[in-house]
């Protein structure tokens, strides 16, 4: 535990620095959206084309892994949906809890998984992005806009847009045409890489809304249980059912025991649904998340 507490305190002391710089007004208002944009579109992509370019696209516990994360997040769903037939969740109520227990904060992941295993573990994490990312955004779309109707148009352009996805299949295509990293790409790649994680934890803490907490209580609550205990026991469970080696069943449940994305606040307002109730879950979790991630890595180490 010692050793862990090592490795996240200084991520968590990220995110509790953004938001009291974005309290204090420091550097100002119109910083975070540019930082936040930037983060999105070229710093984080970075790190992911440059982690899939030279992956061990042949490693043979990558399509058990593939399939441990979409059974994971399969069953989640199904439990979701039965969830709202019992509860008559309408859609913008039932797509702010889809994301609370399904999406995930990619940064503080990564950052963990960089802490906690370094490069082999970032590999394996960029890989499972690649599947989860989309299923994700698909799953977070259609519980939002169920009650309209939803086209294979809306549901697939916001994928095809999405920078993290395209720079996953930007680094697996350099990788399985093998032309990698030349002429220096590869260091320039890895000192965007490296400003992404630190910016991306501060961007996190400075989302935080503390206000948005009032008025929900059983919910914020019960979704947060989902989230950061029901479902990694889930993850758990499918990791020794497919008989998972220990890192891959270490990033499995990490990735489903994360607090949800910031960015599932933009969707939800996008899309009509619930967004003070996503704004708690979100600001909710990443709090409890301080706790519950140092004992649950604690628990599987």
């Amino acid at each position: 535990m010692p050793s862990l507490l090592l490795a996240l305190w200084p991520l968590f002391a990220l995110i509790v620095a953004g938001y009291l710089l974005r309290r204090s007004d420091f550097p100002g208002e119109a910083f975070w959206p540019g930082a936040e944009r930037l983060n999105y579109f070229v710093l984080f992509p970075a790190l992911l084309l440059s982690s899939l370019a030279s992956a061990p696209l042949d490693n043979p516990a990558l399509p058990r892994l593939a399939l441990a994360v979409l059974l994971a997040l399969g069953l989640g769903w199904l439990g979701l949906l039965g969830l709202r037939r019992l509860r008559g969740w309408p859609a913008g109520r039932f797509g702010a809890l889809v994301q609370g227990t399904l999406r995930f904060n990619t940064y503080l992941g990564l950052a963990t998984v960089g802490s906690l295993f370094g490069a082999p573990g970032l590999t394996l994490a960029a890989l499972m992005l690649a599947l989860m990312v989309p299923a994700v955004n698909v799953l977070s779309v259609w519980a939002l806009s169920a009650e309209r109707g939803v086209s294979a148009r809306s549901l697939l352009l916001p994928i095809a847009r999405n920078p993290l996805i395209l720079a996953c299949l930007g680094g697996a295509l350099l990788n399985l045409g093998g032309i990698g990293l030349p002429g220096g790409s590869e260091r320039l790649l890895g000192l965007l890489a490296a400003a992404s994680l630190p910016l991306g934890l501060l961007c996190v803490g400075a989302a935080l809304r503390p206000d948005q907490l009032r008025g929900e209580g059983p919910a914020l609550l019960g979704n947060c249980a989902a989230r950061l205990l029901l479902m990694p026991l889930l993850a758990f469970g499918v990791a020794r059912a497919l008989a998972l080696p220990a890192m891959e069943s270490t990033l499995l449940v990490l990735f489903f025991a994360l607090p949800t994305a910031p960015t599932a606040y933009v969707l939800t307002r996008q899309l009509g649904g619930d967004s003070h109730l996503m704004a708690g879950i979100i600001t909710l979790q990443t709090l409890l998340a301080a706790l519950s991630l140092p004992l649950l890595l604690g628990w599987l180490s």
